[in-house]
């Protein structure tokens, strides 16, 4: 088991918020971001947050949405698609859409909006 799942999901959000806000972006681009693949209101985000709900717990309770297959590309030198555990691939589908938050891709894109 990887040490990031059983990490607590409220103690890597402020970095995915320092790094928007770096380039120009909003904490509330990163809520819509992780609303928009975990399905979570911002009530179900705020109480996961102050749980200190684990990646793994996170993403357990989370209804990722049906287009999170079209989010591609590399993080940290690894092609999103091709992570084979479940786990993984879903922190870094989430790792992959702040990192196009920060440079500068608009929302329309980044929630694969057709």
């Amino acid at each position: 088991m990887h040490r990031i799942f059983t990490s607590s999901f409220a103690s890597v959000y402020p970095m995915y918020v320092a790094k928007a806000e770096r380039k120009g972006r909003t904490k509330a681009e990163v809520d819509e971001i992780v609303s928009w693949l975990t399905g979570f209101d911002d009530v179900e985000l705020r109480r996961h947050l102050d749980e200190q709900t684990t990646f793994e717990d996170f993403f357990d309770d989370a209804d990722l949405n049906p287009n999170a297959t079209l989010i591609t590309g590399v993080v940290c030198g690894v092609k999103v698609q091709e992570v084979e555990d479940p786990l993984m691939r879903r922190i870094r589908y989430l790792d992959k859409l702040v990192d196009e938050l920060a440079k500068g891709k608009p929302m329309e894109k980044i929630l694969r909006t057709p």
